[in-house]
């Protein structure tokens, strides 16, 4: 079974439950997902590659932001995932946003982009493979956005930080274990990131310029 069938069945079960709702968001995400593409500094005509994008939540702010001469690909490796972004895709009438399925460690893209957001992907940013991977795709003064969760050093988190570590054991398989410091992988390739906790320091948003990479 390849990794794209490993879906967990609570995704799935997500997937379909919201299904007849392609434009289906929490309402407190939404915010946070604007603040992610607004770090991101796109223009438009700007190209934008949402990895892990899900449904296509953090689309239509990217829309907006590269205009309609601009294009949004999007990566998703669940298959069940990636019909509630095609959905959303068809009933909006974007014709700038295209869906790729596949895995972000080995997909191949077409083009370089000026823009990378990964919300609430750890799959991805958490990944070194699939950073390696990524990584080359991006312009000279993109941008990266990484949204997620992480453990916290604060006091009296511990009981939070033992739900979120047994909520991660609900993802997939090729999620690495949660950290204090998700976005390591990232300053590791050379990556400038301010970063901004919420929730107890449970969440975390991090934002910076990207050091492009050659394959």
């Amino acid at each position: 079974m390849d990794q794209a069938e490993r879906t967990p069945p609570y995704v799935r079960y997500l997937a379909r439950l919201v299904r007849p709702f392609p434009n289906y968001d929490f309402y407190f995400i939404r915010p946070l997902r604007q603040k992610a593409v607004d770090a991101l500094q796109l223009q438009h005509g700007s190209r934008a590659l949402d990895v892990g994008c899900g449904p296509g939540g953090t689309f239509p702010y990217l829309v907006e932001a590269v205009g309609p001469s601009g294009q949004v690909v999007g990566v998703e490796i669940s298959r069940e995932v990636a019909t509630n972004a095609r959905r959303r895709i068809e009933a909006n009438q974007w014709s700038n946003v295209q869906l790729i399925e596949g895995d972000a460690s080995t997909v191949t893209l077409n083009g370089t982009f000026d823009g990378l957001v990964m919300f609430a992907a750890p799959d991805v940013y958490a990944s070194p493979e699939a950073v390696t991977n990524l990584l080359p795709y991006l312009n000279n003064d993109a941008r990266v956005v990484l949204f997620g969760a992480k453990l916290s050093r604060r006091r009296l988190a511990g009981v939070l930080n033992l739900a979120f570590q047994w909520l991660m054991k609900l993802s997939f398989s090729s999620t690495p274990k949660l950290n204090y410091e998700p976005w390591c992988v990232l300053k590791d390739k050379g990556a400038l990131l301010e970063v901004r906790e919420y929730f107890f320091g449970c969440m975390f948003l991090a934002w910076g310029k990207a050091k492009p990479t050659t394959r």
